[in-house]
C-alpha cells in the first residue's frame, strides 16, 4: 500500500542532517557548539545569550544563519565554512540504504540547509556518495533557508523538478509544509510522529521505508 502511494513519483528529494543518517550520530551537536561560539564572537555576547539567540533565530527564521543575516547583516560564507568543520567519525556506511536509494526510479537529489561541500562529506561517510544526481545546499537557495517556500522554489527550479511528481524526505516537520503545498508527497523521518495535514507518511527508519518502496 505504501509503494502504491508513490507510483507517480519520478523525483526523490532527501534532506541531509538527521534524515540520511540517524540522530544518534549527533553531528548537529557539534555544529551547534560551533554556531554558539560563532554568535558569541560576532555579537560579543556570553554563552547563555548566544545559545538563546541561536535557538531564537532558528525558530523565527528557519536557521541561525538566516537570523544573523537579517538582524546583523553578516556574511554567510565564513560562518558556513566554520560551523561545518566537524568530525564525521560518528557516521558509518549504510549499504542497505545505499542500495534502496539506488533502486528508486527516477531522479534523486539531496537538499540541505547546510552547504553542498558539507553534504558531500556526510554522504561519503555514510557510503552514499555517487548515488545522487545532484546535491544542493543553502547557497543554491540564495541563502534562503527551508522552511521558506522561495527556498524550495529556487532549488527545485534550478534542478528542473516537478513537485507534483516528487517526494520529500525530511526530519524537521515544519520543512514539509511548503513541499506539501507545492504538490509533493511528504515523508517525515524522525523518532517521534508529528501529526499534521502536510505530512503524508512518517517513519523512524528511513532504510526500512525506502526498502518498502523498492521491494
Amino acid at each position: 500500500m505504501v509503494k502504491q502511494s508513490f507510483s507517480h513519483v519520478t523525483s526523490w528529494v532527501f534532506d541531509l542532517d538527521n534524515t540520511l543518517y540517524p540522530p544518534e550520530a549527533a553531528l548537529f551537536d557539534q555544529i551547534e557548539v560551533k554556531m554558539t561560539a560563532w554568535v558569541m564572537d560576532i555579537l560579543n555576547v556570553p554563552k547563555p545569550e548566544a545559545d538563546h539567540l541561536r535557538h531564537h533565530y532558528w525558530k523565527t527564521y528557519g536557521t541561525t544563519l538566516a537570523g544573523l543575516m537579517r538582524e546583523h547583516n553578516i556574511d554567510p560564507e565564513g560562518y558556513l565554512v566554520d560551523v561545518h568543520d566537524i568530525s564525521f567519525s560518528g557516521l558509518s556506511p549504510d549499504l542497505t540504504l545505499r542500495s534502496g536509494i539506488q533502486s528508486l526510479p527516477g531522479r534523486k537529489i539531496v537538499y540541505t540547509n547546510g552547504t553542498a561541500p558539507y553534504a558531500q562529506n556526510v554522504l561519503k561517510a555514510r557510503g552514499l556518495d555517487g548515488i545522487f544526481d545532484a546535491v544542493y545546499g543553502v547557497e543554491h537557495a540564495d541563502f534562503h533557508p527551508k522552511p521558506e517556500r522561495r527556498a524550495f522554489e529556487t532549488v527545485f527550479g534550478k534542478d528542473g523538478i516537478t513537485p507534483s511528481t516528487s517526494a520529500m524526505f525530511e526530519d524537521d516537520a515544519r520543512n514539509l509544509a511548503a513541499p506539501h503545498d507545492m504538490g509533493m508527497r511528504t515523508i517525515h523521518v524522525a523518532p517521534e510522529q508529528f501529526d499534521a495535514p502536510f505530512i503524508h507518511h512518517h517513519t523512524d527508519d528511513l532504510t526500512a521505508f525506502v526498502s518498502k518502496l523498492t521491494s
